[in-house]
């Protein structure tokens, strides 16, 4: 874990990306503190607020979950007393979670079901014990503007993208944006609820914002080149899942065709099937809310994986 500075008073607090979960977060130091999403369990969130700790003077007063996803939110509950801020999609998702069956998930490392002892070795590094679902309770629609002693900052909402609820965090004056898991920067991304066309729209409001720097849900630091490329990827997944799509093959049998080229350095390169089963999902003409069941999507994970040797 690792704190940078990435403006006056800005910071942000990376994990290197090992896979899935290990997100990254950001801190405005300024007028009381603003958090941008905590991490997947409470001993991450507790190294997290050491970090901060080194630069703020008290801890910080506001939370904003960029969106619903545990990895960005599970840890809230270590801010007692704050202000937690988030889209209202995201306060309703986030109500529907179950901590203990991730953790029932993560001890089952001898199950039958490979898929599901796969699953479980790749959260090795998390306990999800002890969580206490903690909501937004400061809602938003369609964007709030707070002013942190001169500071501005603008969360802005950008779903359904990644997910229903995706928000993003622009500093203007400092030139830095959060985008939450709008960008995966260098590590395959996945989608859950939400359409490719609102998921393009969003990367592209983040250049149309000409940061100077880039703070993604997960993986290192960037510029524009970053939701440039990824938007690239994620058009090139679509327009070949279209085409398997057409010959009538299966979701999984498209993803073990498709070629990454550049992307298979990408971590992860098997989270590949969830953007061919959203391509899959829109080709069939589902709404873009349709809520996913991730076990099926995670077991064909675990077969592609196989298929890549990995």
């Amino acid at each position: 874990m690792e704190l940078r500075e990435v403006g006056n008073d800005v910071y942000a607090c990376l994990q290197e990306d090992r896979g899935l979960g290990y997100s990254n977060s950001g801190l405005v130091n300024r007028g009381g503190g603003l958090v941008i999403d905590t991490f997947w369990d409470l001993a991450h969130t507790r190294e997290l607020i050491d970090h901060y700790r080194r630069v703020w003077a008290a801890p910080a007063r506001r939370v904003v979950n960029t969106h619903e996803n545990g990895d960005h939110c599970w840890g809230n509950q270590l801010f007692p007393g704050a202000e937690i801020i988030g889209h209202r999609l995201c306060a309703e998702g986030m109500r529907r979670q179950d901590p203990a069956l991730f953790e029932a998930l993560r001890s089952a490392r001898d199950a039958e079901d490979p898929a599901v002892a796969a699953f479980a070795t790749r959260m090795a590094d998390w306990n999800f014990s002890g969580i206490e679902i903690t909501p937004p309770t400061t809602l938003i629609e369609e964007r709030l503007e707070l002013d942190l002693d001169g500071t501005r900052v603008h969360l802005l909402y950008a779903g359904p993208a990644h997910t229903l609820g995706d928000v993003i965090v622009h500093l203007p004056r400092e030139r830095v944006v959060f985008t939450g898991d709008i960008l995966f920067r260098l590590c395959t991304p996945i989608g859950w609820e939400g359409s490719y066309a609102k998921w393009f729209d969003a990367l592209d409001r983040i250049v149309a914002l000409a940061p100077e720097v880039i703070v993604p849900g997960h993986g290192p630091i960037c510029g524009v080149e970053g939701p440039k490329e990824m938007k690239a990827y994620l058009e090139y997944v679509r327009q070949e899942s279209r085409r398997c799509f057409e010959d009538g093959l299966s979701a999984l049998d498209a993803a073990r065709k498709i070629d990454l080229g550049p992307y298979s350095a990408w971590t992860e390169p098997e989270r590949l099937i969830f953007n061919v089963e959203r391509a899959y999902r829109e080709l069939r003409g589902e709404p873009a809310e349709t809520l996913v069941d991730p076990m099926p999507i995670l077991r064909s994970m675990h077969a592609l994986a196989q298929s890549m040797g990995r």
